[in-house]
This record gives C-alpha cells, sequence and structure tokens, in this order.
C-alpha cells in the first residue's frame, strides 16, 4: 500500500523575516526597539552636547551640597545646613504623608456619599448629587486656594486667647479657645494639635542619608505583628466555620490582639501627650500643623471623592438586583445588605478605576506649591532647582520618583483586584 511522504520543511530563508507570519511580528518589534532606541540615544547625545555648549556637565553632586533654606514641616530631621538630597527626602516624605491621609479620607468620604446617592431619600441623594458635581466640575487648584484662606483668614490670630488679668477679674471670656479638652488650637498660624513623647523612647538610628526613629519602627512593628495574628485568627475562624457549620467567637481575641501589645508597648515606653500651651505671642508645645498642609490635604480629599463616589455608585448599580432582593427575602436589612453582599461583588468593578484615583491625588499633592507647601515639588523641583541651577536633573529625579511611586500603588492595588476577583476552577 503507498503511504504519503512527509511535507519536507522549507529551510529558513531571510524574506521569511517579512512574508512569514511566525517571524513577521519579531521583525516589526525588532526594528521599532532598534528605531526607537536610536532615537534616544540621538536625544541624550543632543542634550550632553547643548549642556556641554552652555559650560554644564550632567551630575547629581549638587544633590551633597548646603540646601541653606529651611522647611516648615519635616518628618525627618532637617536645617538649612543639610544637604540638598535631606531636603529631597523631607519633600519626598511631605509627600507621602499627604497622598497616603488622602487616599484613606477620600475613599471613606467616597463611598459614603457614593452609597448615600442611591439613596431612597430624595434630599439626601440630590444633596450628594450637589456635592459631586460642585466639586466634580471645579479645578482642584481653586478648591486647594480656598481651603487655605478660609483656614487662614477665618482663624483667630494667637493672642485671641490670651486671658489678661483684667479679663479675668471681670469674669469675661477670651475671645477664642482651645478645643478637645483644651487640646488643640486653631489659629491663623496653624492648628496645634497635642505631641506624642516617651519617657523611655529607643532612640534613633542615624544610616548616614537619614535617621531611623527606632520607636516609630517598634510601633509599625508591633502594629502590623498584631495585624497578622488577627488575620490568622479570622482565617481559622472562617475555616472552622466551613468545616462544621458553626463559627467560633473571635470579637475578644481580635481586640486583644490589636490592642493589648501596642497598649503594652506605650505604656512600657512612657507614652504620654504635650498639649500646646500659649506662652509669649504664640503657642509653645505640641506639634505645629500649618494650613498649607490642611488645606491640601481638605482640598484633594473633597475633589478626589466626588469622583470615587461616582466610582462606587457605577460599581453597586452594575450588581444585579436581584442580589438585593434576594437578600431581603432572606430578612436581611438594608445596611447589612450593602455591606455583607453588594459592596464586596461591587469591589470587582470599583478597584480598577479606584486605582486611576489613587494615582491622580497622588500626583496632584504636586500643587501644594501654590500654598507654599514644600513636598517634593517644592524642595527638589522648586528651590533647589532654583539655587543650583541644575533643571534637567531636578525635573529627571522628579519624574523617576513620581513613576515609581505610581508604580508601586498600581502594583499594590492590582494584588488586592486580583484577591477579590472570582477564581476560575
Amino acid at each position: 500500500m503507498a503511504m504519503a511522504a512527509d511535507v519536507p520543511k522549507d529551510s529558513f530563508r531571510l524574506s521569511m523575516l517579512i512574508y512569514d507570519t511566525r517571524y513577521r511580528s519579531y521583525t516589526i518589534q525588532i526594528v521599532v526597539l532598534v528605531l526607537f532606541a536610536l532615537a534616544v540615544a540621538w536625544l541624550l547625545n543632543n542634550t550632553v552636547q547643548n549642556l556641554e555648549a552652555r559650560g554644564k556637565q550632567f551630575n547629581f553632586a549638587f544633590l551633597w551640597q548646603r540646601a541653606g533654606y529651611d522647611i516648615g514641616q519635616q518628618l525627618v530631621p532637617y536645617t538649612n545646613d543639610s544637604t540638598h538630597f535631606r531636603a529631597l527626602l523631607v519633600g519626598l516624605m511631605n509627600t507621602l504623608v499627604v497622598a497616603f491621609f488622602g487616599c484613606i479620607l477620600a475613599t471613606i468620604l467616597g463611598v459614603l456619599i457614593g452609597v448615600l446617592r442611591l439613596s431612597k431619600n430624595w434630599l439626601v441623594s440630590r444633596l450628594m448629587t450637589v456635592y459631586v458635581e460642585m466639586f466634580r466640575n471645579v479645578p482642584l487648584l481653586l478648591w486647594i486656594l480656598l481651603s487655605y484662606v478660609l483656614l487662614s483668614e477665618t482663624t483667630p490670630a494667637p493672642n485671641a486667647f490670651r486671658i489678661t488679668d483684667e479679663m479675668a477679674a471681670a469674669g469675661e471670656a477670651p475671645a477664642a479657645s482651645m478645643i478637645l479638652w483644651d487640646s488643640l488650637a486653631i489659629t491663623n498660624r496653624g492648628t496645634n494639635i497635642p505631641s506624642p513623647l516617651f519617657e523611655r523612647g529607643l532612640g534613633s538610628a542615624d544610616l548616614g542619608f537619614m535617621t531611623l526613629n527606632l520607636t516609630f519602627l517598634a510601633l509599625v512593628l508591633v502594629i502590623a505583628a498584631s495585624v497578622f495574628v488577627n488575620r490568622r485568627i479570622l482565617v481559622s475562624a472562617r475555616a472552622t466555620q466551613e468545616d462544621t457549620g458553626v463559627r467560633p467567637v473571635t470579637w475578644w481575641k481580635s481586640l486583644l490582639v490589636l490592642f493589648a501589645p501596642t497598649i503594652a508597648l506605650l505604656i512600657a515606653m512612657g507614652f504620654h501627650l504635650e498639649v500646646p500651651e500659649l506662652r509669649g505671642f504664640n503657642f509653645q508645645g505640641g506639634i505645629l500643623v500649618a494650613h498649607s498642609f490642611t488645606a491640601l490635604l481638605l482640598a484633594l480629599t473633597l475633589y478626589t471623592a466626588a469622583f470615587i463616589a461616582e466610582i462606587v455608585r457605577a460599581g453597586i448599580q452594575a450588581i444585579s438586583r436581584g442580589q438585593s432582593e434576594a437578600a431581603f427575602a432572606l430578612g436581611l436589612r438594608p445596611g447589612r445588605t450593602m455591606n455583607l453582599i453588594i459592596l464586596p461583588q461591587a469591589l470587582r468593578v470599583i478597584i480598577p478605576p479606584l486605582i486611576s484615583q489613587f494615582l491622580n491625588l497622588t500626583k496632584n499633592t504636586s500643587l501644594g506649591i501654590a500654598v507654599s507647601y514644600l513636598d517634593l515639588r517644592g524642595t527638589l523641583g522648586g528651590i533647589t532647582l532654583n539655587q543650583t541651577g541644575r533643571e534637567l536633573e531636578c525635573m529627571l529625579l522628579m519624574m523617576l520618583i513620581y513613576l515609581s511611586i505610581s508604580l508601586i500603588i498600581s502594583a499594590v492595588m492590582n494584588m488586592y483586584n486580583s484577591s477579590v476577583q472570582l477564581k476560575a476552577r
């Protein structure tokens, strides 16, 4: 019986790089990569030649020169004798603290407003609609400036808190008074809040480029360990419930694990609060929170919350109405239905666009320069750039830092997004 012979394979020819679909995509990618590399090389060479024509060299030695300027808010030790690199670190920390608290507060407020927009109460839903439309359609910079003006112009001066002997004899109260059990004072110079102090702190470690607060590090580690142990307790309780149908009581274990270690550590280190007091012409003691920080954080929170509210509303409306009807049929109240059934499913729709809002909020912190908030844009991209004349180096550093922060936020949120997605079996 005759058998068909195997079809001989063609030998490789250069023309196959163009006409053979197995190789054409690789050819195109390699050509594009080479052209891109040549364009980058030409751009870098042109930049170096232009810098040499102006008598400049491309280097970052200026980072180790004396900065010579003061920074009001600083989370790491800094003086005007510190280097520009230390000023960069201070600005970076100021950027991160606004972005961190802004993302948390904007998420909480946005979720609340998004849920209330779907309320059956006509007045509540319309008020939330007005909030969303008002903040979304006015530029963020205007909200920052408005917040700063309101905080600076409508708050009393420090001398308004003073009680003179004549006022005490006449039984008169001062024009302004501290709030929260006389522990917080809001003036036109800033907000004075209590400062945490430790009688037996763990000190600090000098790493050369920055100083590491060991007391703060110990608190972070204890809190992180407590959260990890609590998660293990909840996972174990969930596994027991799936096996036996009975969920063990864990609330007292969670409270004990989450709070007892931290409270014990604070007591062991002699934790107490230093309350600000009016001495001379201003308040002394405590921590002075500048109005520039408060205005920037407030404006970013309110502005971003309006966008998050729309994301949350769209995510909730993407869930089938039958889910709610089934929950009501089982006797669940609307609040429990929203928390246990609707929102967990809506997260799969909410999280992807929520990542973009977190990135926008982080990058919008650079607008703090409008109210003299010295973040990364104000230090590295502002005073340091003007003093050293290193425009290219400062801009490239800022771009790299913002890019790194954005990629880290995206990576963390994408990991969380993957954890809440439905797993295919």
